[in-house]
């Protein structure tokens, strides 16, 4: 195996994704919003804020190492080897991406007349009726006029709209956050009266289907905490790049009471060094328990399974 001094390999580290394409494959890079690129080969790959993150697939970073390695399956001394390769032909320019204003007016997407096609998807999805209903009346979701997506919302501390986030309702895995959507208020469910818990999930989809799940057992989920993510930041190759998500240190400075953090997060290897990490660091002044499905890769597909529901979206890859 070629030996590569460790300097030569953190200059090659400092080569963020966005720099990296910019210089050496621009036509791998697609504009959909301001500061904001997905790739040609990747639509929900997102490159933003000096990160990506790959939504159909739940993993991300921040270098063009990382990137190599995860999305062109190149192993580390071959993705290292690419860098310095490119970098021998031609220096890199650096690309800055300004920091993500939060103060920038959230763009909620139109909504549709009815919120039929949300409706059918979710109940596809094995969430119950009376929960959709809950989340409709209370305007934690609605479909799009455009798209028909599914488009979940989350408030700030004023009950003011500020993170949205949209979802397909047909068989493509397609994800999206919307324009000024800040991950600090992601999509929740707080408890009716006070509750020292706080139930975390990847997604929204997962955080329904848990109600779902409480309600089969006949267990009140509008007494539970029950906080999204919106996807987490883990690198399946280097667990100290995980990263505390800012919607739950926003939940837990704004509810002292809390004192447990119970984690649903996914089973796969991402989800894992995730919750490992979790517990790591809020241990130290919360009682965390790891709590993944018994089965399944996250909680939605758990609830499918014991319903017996065929899963038939698609990821979404073009």
């Amino acid at each position: 195996m070629p030996y590569i001094a460790p300097e030569i390999v953190a200059q090659a580290r400092q080569v963020d994704l966005l720099t990296y394409l910019k210089n050496y494959e621009p036509s791998q890079l697609v504009p959909v919003c301001r500061n904001t690129f997905v790739t040609k080969e990747h639509d929900s790959l997102k490159i933003s804020n000096g990160l990506w993150y790959w939504f159909s697939k739940g993993v991300g970073g921040k270098n063009a190492i990382d990137y190599l390695m995860i999305v062109k399956n190149l192993s580390f001394i071959n993705a290292v080897q690419t860098v310095l390769g490119n970098m021998k032909i031609q220096a890199p320019v650096k690309y800055e991406q300004e920091e993500k204003n939060h103060e920038r007016r959230l763009k909620i997407p139109v909504k549709a007349s009815n919120n039929a096609r949300a409706i059918n998807y979710l109940l596809s999805r094995g969430i119950d009726k009376e929960i959709i209903q809950y989340c409709i009346e209370n305007k934690l979701l609605y479909q799009e006029e455009r798209t028909n997506n599914v488009v979940f919302i989350g408030y700030d501390n004023n009950k003011i709209p500020s993170y949205a986030f949209c979802r397909a309702t047909n068989q493509e895995r397609f994800m999206r956050e919307a324009t000024g959507s800040n991950k600090k208020y992601s999509f929740k469910i707080k408890a009716e009266k006070e509750n020292n818990i706080v139930h975390l999930f990847e997604s929204s989809i997962d955080l329904l289907s848990f109600a779902t799940l409480l309600s089969s057992e006949n267990r009140n989920w509008r007494e539970e905490n029950l906080l999204s993510l919106g996807g987490i930041y883990s690198s399946k190759y280097d667990l100290e790049k995980t990263k505390i998500p800012v919607s739950l240190t926003e939940f837990l400075e704004k509810n002292p009471n809390v004192n447990e953090v119970h984690l649903h997060l996914d089973r796969d290897l991402a989800g894992r060094n995730a919750s490992t990490f979790f517990q790591q660091v809020l241990s130290k002044k919360y009682k965390v328990f790891d709590r993944p499905m018994a089965y399944g890769k996250d909680v939605n597909e758990y609830l499918c399974l014991k319903k017996g529901i065929k899963k038939i979206e698609k990821e979404r890859t073009r």
